[in-house]
């Protein structure tokens, strides 16, 4: 024989009170009497009475579900970004919804509406997320916080790391360390992080030096491409360091090198940047900028849920610091 789950009108009728106060005490409303919210709490424990989500929403108009959009869900960075985004949610007690735009300004914006009425904020990283995309696809009353943005005139809580002073700071070791030819494979043009680190690397450069600009496109492929094209010059007209924009293309460019017979540090030094977990396992050890990754993505949530709970026009900006860390595809020692 089926039981029937216990409904609100249940739990009503055993406590001796009305549905709409059952619903002000288990919703947590301040317009309950102590004692009966405790009863209703008993009788719904001993009912196992258990709220539905939807009807719950109607009352509270809260989901309790934050989204975050993506450009990419694949890669070590991403996997790290999403763990420190869905810890901090779990510790709030929201639940987390993902989307990926797969770098598509189109998919981004169709993201964006979906989510829309699903989710009570949203954490958006995107590379078309400028001021125009935002005011046409993004609700203005719709909390979000945006990560790595290059909004100019931002409205809303917008987090970044370091990504110039990372790359200058990454430039001037390589060229204290005595490299003189040091080439910069860059991400998407149409890409914030991109654009700030090649400007970094620029302005790392001593005065005399020749900025070597070769594009990439932030995939452990496009590492792969350069390689081979490096490997198509004569030795002599190599650089002898390549700052890769992030880790996955200066650990594709790795394997290329060594497989053409390049020596890493000896006849190339190598550097990459975000210090994804793999750059310290491969061979040699990928000298990178350090980026708080999982704490990135734990702050920006924070930072929502803040902002879910109170009213106000918040357009803080926090730039995380990044840190340099030299391993022996430079020549350093293991760190």
């Amino acid at each position: 024989m089926t039981v029937s789950p216990a409904t609100i009108k249940d739990v009503a009728r055993v406590a001796g009170v009305s549905v709409a106060t059952v619903s002000r005490a288990l919703n947590g409303a301040e317009n309950v009497l102590p004692d009966t919210r405790q009863r209703i709490l008993d009788v719904a424990r001993e009912l196992r009475y258990s709220p539905s989500g939807a009807a719950r929403s109607l009352i509270t108009r809260r989901t309790d579900t934050v989204g975050a959009l993506l450009p990419d869900l694949h890669g070590e960075f991403f996997s790290e970004l999403i763990r420190g985004i869905d810890q901090a949610a779990r510790a709030r007690g929201l639940h987390l919804l993902l989307s990926s735009s797969h770098d598509d300004a189109d998919e981004a914006a169709a993201a964006l509406r979906a989510m829309n009425g699903r989710v009570d904020g949203l954490i958006v990283m995107s590379p078309h997320a400028d001021d125009d995309f935002l005011s046409q696809n993004l609700p203005s009353a719709l909390p979000a916080v945006l990560l790595n943005s290059g909004v100019k005139q931002p409205t809303r809580p917008v987090f970044a790391v370091d990504n110039f002073g990372g790359a200058r700071a990454m430039t001037e070791h390589l060229v204290a360390s005595g490299r003189r030819r040091i080439a910069f494979l860059g991400g998407p043009s149409a890409n914030f992080e991109a654009r700030e680190r090649e400007r970094g690397y620029r302005a790392g450069l001593p005065a005399s030096a020749e900025p070597w600009v070769m594009e990439g496109d932030f995939s452990e492929g496009g590492g792969q491409r350069a390689g081979v094209a490096l490997l198509a010059l004569p030795p002599a007209e190599r650089p002898d360091a390549i700052f890769a924009a992030n880790d996955i293309m200066a650990i594709g460019l790795l394997g290329e090198l060594q497989a053409g017979g390049v020596r890493v540090p000896e006849d190339v030094a190598l550097a990459g940047f975000d210090d994804i977990p793999v750059a310290r396992y491969v061979s040699p050890a990928l000298t990178t900028m350090r980026v708080p990754i999982a704490a990135l993505g734990g702050q920006a949530l924070d930072a929502l849920a803040d902002a879910l709970e109170k009213e106000g026009d918040d357009r803080t900006a926090t730039v995380m610091p990044v840190q340099l860390v030299v391993r022996r595809s430079c020549g350093g020692r293991k760190t």
